[in-house]
């Protein structure tokens, strides 16, 4: 990336670096109470960021191995063996990607600055099916960036019929830490539209990043 690429996403760097880690909407509220190491912070990206992101990912090429298309930064994941070593390790994240990163460090959800992305694409009806991150694999902490368009998030316990949903609006992230990165299952429904607070939400082109630090 060029200086030039980087001081268009560094020139609205005071204008997110604001936003309370703890902040929730009124719509969330309860789901985030609910669950022990669940945040959810609206707006932590700007239109401006949102669309630079998605032009940058475009730079890149999609992969096609799973039902959604992906990108990987830093390492790959092995989805069939649920592993990720030095083999496959793919190179350091791009600037812009350690930008960001050290944004989350530097409000506190990492204590180091993420290594490892995965970008996954999800078009209207795509989901995943209910999963906790690889415990062996990756740190305390995942976090995720919706990008495109909104949806929701299924979080559910093992031996447990507690379900909460979570809205995740466009240009949100949200926190798993503690109970909520170790104990909770989340999964995102294979359907084309949501209701959120008695709407109807209807989905489009969703792109998320999920910033992890791998555990070697």
């Amino acid at each position: 990336m060029t200086t030039a690429t980087l001081d268009l996403f560094s020139e609205v760097l005071e204008e997110t670096a604001s936003v309370n880690p703890g902040k929730s909407d009124a719509i969330n509220q309860q789901v985030v109470s609910g669950i022990n190491g669940l945040d959810y912070v609206p707006d932590f990206i700007t239109l401006d960021e949102e669309r630079k992101i998605l032009e940058k990912l475009e730079e890149t090429e999609w992969l096609g191995d799973l039902e959604r298309r992906v990108q990987h930064f830093g390492y790959k994941y092995n989805y069939k063996t649920r592993r990720i070593d030095e083999s496959l390790r793919v190179g350091d994240l791009p600037k812009w990607l350690i930008y960001f990163g050290e944004r989350l460090a530097r409000m506190g959800f990492f204590e180091e600055r993420p290594d490892q992305v995965i970008v996954n694409e999800y078009l209207p009806g795509q989901g995943i099916s209910a999963h906790i991150d690889c415990e062996p694999c990756f740190g305390d902490t995942v976090v995720s960036l919706s990008l495109g368009s909104g949806c929701t998030m299924d979080f559910t316990k093992a031996n447990s019929a507690d379900k909460l949903s979570l809205w995740l609006a466009p240009r949100s992230i949200v926190v798993l830490k503690s109970d909520a990165r170790y104990c909770w299952r989340h999964a995102i429904p294979k359907r084309k539209k949501d209701e959120v607070d008695g709407r109807i939400e209807v989905r489009e082109r969703r792109v998320s990043l999920t910033f992890r630090k791998v555990k070697m």
